[in-house]
Parts: C-alpha cells; structure tokens; sequence
C-alpha cells in the first residue's frame, strides 16, 4: 500500500493548517517527517519506581529500578508470532488510559473521614493520608500524559484519552470541576476555606488521622510517618497548573461519579454538611449526622450503628469556613459538568452528547478513527454497591452497535468503570424489573464479534490485564490502577496492525511525572511524589500488590485480525496522522512545549 500523494498531503495539511490556526508554512515541513519513536519518552519502559529502604519504623521510603520491556502475550493469539511483524507494523491508534483519578478536596465537612476508626479496612476509601496532594498527583499524572503523547513505541500521536470512571472521589461539585479543569489544562485553586488548612489532618484532636505536623500519638505515627510540618500549608499555598491532556478526552461514569464513596445514596444531612460551616473529626459526630439518613433508611444500617454504640448528636466537630461550591452533585450533573469545558482539547460532552442529557442515558459511542470505534457504558450500579453490572438496554444497545461494527469491519473498544471481576452487583429498587446482566453474560455477548479487541476499564485500583477466548479468537481486558493508591499508575494503549493477519495492542505503563523521592520545595511535581510516597505505606492494603504483574504491564498482547486490515489504507492511516499531529502542534505551540 502507498501513502497520500503530494496532492493528497497538501490538501491534508492545508485542512490541519486552517483547523489549528498554524501557518501552511510552518506546518507542512513539520508534517512532511516521518514519525519515528524517541528513546526518551518517560514512561516504565525506562524506569521503575520500587519500594525503598525503612526511614522510621515501618516506613519505607521508594527508589528508582530499571525499566521493563514489553512481554509478548499470545493467550488470544495461541500461536507463536511472526518475527517480521516487528519491522512491518503500522499504528492505527494510539491512546491514552486514565482511570480512578479520585480527586479529592480534602477540607469539605461532606467527607466522612473518621471512619476508619470503626474499620480501616472496610473504610480505607474514606481516609488516606496522601488526600490533600490528590490535585497534584492528577496534574502531575496529565504531565505524563503531555510528556507521551508521542508513542514510545512507534512515534504516532496520540489520537484520544479516555477516563474510566471514579474521577470525583466524594461526589463533591468542586471535586467534578477540578477533574475536569485539570484534563483540560486549567489551574485549580486548593485553598477552598482560605489561607490555612481547615480539616482533621491539621486536628490534634484527630489523632486516629495521619496529621503531618504531628504523627505521634495515633496508628500512623507509631507506623513511622514523618513529620512533615510545612505540607498542609503547601497543599494549599498556590493554584494546582495542569498542562492539560495533548488529545480529545472521554469519559464514562464510576461509582464514585454514581454514589457516595461509591457505595451509598446521599444523604439530606450529607447534603446540608457539606456546605456547611462544621467539620466532624470523631466516629461518633460522623456517624451520628452523616450516616444517619442511612440509617432511618436502611435497617441493616441502623443495626449497625446501633451495634457500635454511636448515638445522635454530641460533640466531635469544628467550625470551618463555609463554601457554597462543595455541593454534592445529581448523578446527570456529572453529564452535563462536561459541556462546561474548553474548546481544546475537546470533544464537547466527552463523549456525553445532547442526547444524553435529554434522554437521561448515560452510554455513547464516538469515532476515535475512520475504523476505530469506542463504546462507553455505564456499569455502575445507582441502588448501592461499589460493583457494578449491565443493564438490559445497555446490553441490547451494544449488541446493535457491534453488529453494525461487524458489518462495516470498524474494530470495537469498549470503556467501562468495572471489570469483569466485579460485574456481579444486582441490586435493584423496588417495582424496576430491568435486568442486571453479569460478567459471565457480558464477556459472552462480546466475543460473539470478532471486531471487539479490547475492553479498558478501572475501578479495582491495580494493572491487570485478562484474555477472553474462544475457538475464533477472542480480546483483550485492560484494567488500569488509579491516581490515589499506590503505584499511582496509569498507561497508554496502541493498536498496531503487524501485516500479517494480527493485530497488538501495546500497554505501557506511566508514572506521573514526578521524582521517585520527594523534595521540600512545595512543587506539583514534590508534592505528588509525596503522595505517592504516602500511599505506598498503606498498611492496611497491599500497595505492591496493585502494581500487577510483569505481564499486567508493559505488554504486547496479540491477536488475530477480525477482519482483512489492508481495508485500512496507509494513505487513510496518513491523513489521520496528519490531522492528529497537526492538533498534538498546536498543542505544544499553546503550551510553550
């Protein structure tokens, strides 16, 4: 196959001048290079970051470690590959993974930190000692993303970014607006009550919370945390700058986007505490005013805490400075949040369309490429649960669009929040009789079309990467760890066509763009690295257990092309880099890049 003519590429790059604002002049040279990878992209193809030495107690410390190299996966494939597809491949389209960013404002009095004190296993989500440096960690990760968007691999742009759910940790109006802003490249500003730290971690009276300026006396200063007096006061002292995402993003719905903690309906009282001007810090104050609406609900609930003793009203709260902005979000704010965003990178509603404001549906589909097609899906379960399933009309949809997809041999990616381990939750409200599909059924559905390579998708906070096979063949299932658990992991996906009957989605790991150890200086860059720092110490998880496998990480996962891919042209696979690299340009010239 031949590429565009001179023709053709002028015709491409006059069309990528007029619709970035670059000159002809400036951009057709630039254009007219061939892509070629470059060996200094950061990413864990170059350097890991492990586990460290002991600096007090239990602590440790991280480090740097070498780089891993792609392991081929033939799970799909069941036969060994051609050696010659290494010199032949051509990328078809290469994307960004985001998923479990978690933003976090960590002063609002609708948060229910204490809470671990009853379990801190069971209610870990609630409390983590790295939540005021969340801002940083996502800014730090979207770096890494602008610092990749050139694969590694085969030197193609990045064509799009998708973000797989649970992005607003605690369904705060302030906590959907940062997320946003940060993928888009705006600044946040974390002093939400004003100049000084308003919440338990500047509390002495909070001694079961991990408080930087003085561990000792409770279960993380006695683990080894450090006494890091000046951290709060940086968390805030200036707005959080984000480069901003080098590609047009997509979003889908998390449990944290769906229910509280992502887990259980709101609350009125919630509701009324998180604007409000008092702060709980005790199990009891929480407890007795944030759960309570719970309770009056739900008699498994009230059984509880009436089994732990915890009664209305008491002591266990400060006074705090009231922000009108920390109201919790409907479940179709989350939709409509995402219209409220800058023309760059784009699209518009990320995915989310006119349609799905209008209908209440809160799935899509969108193009990535002329031959690439994403579905988006809600998993998400708005009854209660963190786990999730797929409801009948989702179910019915998809199976529509991919017979379409078949037909037209335009290869599939699916985008979830949930993963095929936990697609078992079937709770449903009263008279609502929509069937609740579970993995079993929906891992079935998909390998009935071969177009389906792979499924991306989140919510259990570690890298793993399943196969799904059948006689034909089978795709690839690609869960990504999140931005507030260690490894504070992400990664970026490309589909390659080898041009010899396969096709392999490379997955290569990224590290936010921050050093392994962190400094004092008060940077986006030290604080995220101190939130990495701290999150690796979770003693009540295993942090290195989310890091996966070899073979979850930087992969090569093969498998048979479902259809004849020479449909695919090199001269439309050209116009399509033309357009994207033209877009990645303006991009590096708005960014001072």
């Amino acid at each position: 196959m031949t590429g565009l003519s001179r023709r053709q590429f002028l015709h491409a790059t006059a069309a990528a001048a007029a619709a970035t604002g670059l000159g002809f002049d400036v951009l057709a040279p630039r254009l007219a290079r061939a892509a070629t990878p470059s060996a200094d992209i950061p990413s864990t193809l170059l350097q890991t970051i492990r586990q460290g030495s002991i600096l007090s107690g239990k602590y440790r410390t991280l480090t740097t470690g070498p780089g891993e190299p792609y392991l081929p996966r033939i799970d799909v494939l069941r036969r060994s590959p051609s050696p010659t597809r290494i010199t032949a491949r051509r990328s078809l389209l290469y994307l960004g993974h985001l998923s479990d960013l978690h933003v976090i404002e960590a002063q609002s009095p609708g948060r229910i930190e204490p809470m671990i004190v009853q379990d801190h296993s069971a209610w870990g989500s609630a409390f983590h000692p790295q939540d005021p440096l969340s801002p940083h960690a996502t800014a730090a990760m979207v770096q890494a993303f602008s610092d990749a968007r050139y694969s590694p691999l085969t030197g193609a742009p990045m064509s799009a970014a998708i973000v797989t759910g649970d992005s607003a940790d605690m369904h705060s109006h302030l906590e959907l607006r940062w997320y946003i802003d940060l993928m888009d490249g705006l600044a946040v500003d974390p002093a939400t009550g004003g100049p000084e730290w308003q919440g338990v971690q500047a509390w002495s009276e909070a001694t079961w919370a991990y408080r930087p300026g003085d561990p000792t006396g409770g279960d993380f200063g006695d683990y080894g945390f450090p006494r890091l007096p000046a951290l709060l006061a940086q968390a805030i002292a200036q707005p959080v700058k984000s480069v901003g995402l080098p590609a047009p993003w997509y979003a889908v719905y998390g449990n944290h986007d769906t229910l509280l903690l992502g887990t259980f309906d709101i609350s009125p009282q919630l509701r009324a505490l998180a604007v409000g001007a008092r702060k709980s810090y005790t199990l009891d104050a929480t407890a007795s005013t944030a759960l309570e609406g719970w309770a009056a609900g739900t008699s498994v609930l009230a059984q509880v805490l009436a089994a732990l003793g915890l009664a209305s009203g008491g002591p266990g709260f400060k006074e705090v400075t009231a922000n009108p902005d920390r109201f919790l979000f409907e479940q179709r704010d989350f939709m409509a949040e995402h219209f409220r965003t800058e023309p760059t990178p784009g699209p518009v509603g990320h995915g989310f369309t006119a349609h799905n404001l209008a209908s209440g549906e809160t799935w899509w589909q969108a193009d990535l490429s002329p031959r690439i097609r994403a579905f988006g899906l809600d998993t998400c379960n708005a009854v209660a649960g963190p786990d999730g399933a797929v409801p009948e009309s989702q179910m019915q949809w998809l199976r529509a669009q991919l017979e379409i997809a078949q037909r037209d041999q335009v290869l599939a990616l699916i985008f979830s929040h949930h993963n095929s381990l936990t697609l078992e939750n079937r709770a449903t409200r009263p008279g609502v009789d929509e069937k609740l599909y579970g993995a079993d059924e929906f891992v079935a559905m998909l390998l009935e079309f071969p177009v389906v390579v792979g499924w991306l998708n989140g919510h259990t906070h570690l890298n793993q990467i399943l196969a799904h096979t059948n006689a034909q063949g089978g795709f690839w299932e690609i869960t990504t760890a999140s931005c507030i658990d260690f490894p504070q992991q992400q990664q970026v996906v490309e589909i390659v066509d080898n041009r010899d009957g396969t096709l392999s989605l490379f997955t290569t790991v990224l590290d936010h763009a921050s050093p392994a150890v962190p400094g004092n200086s008060g940077s986006v860059a030290d604080l995220a690295s101190r939130s990495r720092e701290l999150a690796a110490n979770d003693w009540a998880e295993t942090p290195l257990m989310r890091r996966g496998s070899p073979l979850d990480r930087n992969t090569e996962l093969l498998l048979p092309a479902p259809f004849d891919l020479s449909v695919i042209t090199d001269a439309q696979l050209e116009a399509q880099h033309v357009t994207e690299r033209a877009r990645i340009l303006a991009y590096e010239k708005e960014r001072g890049l």
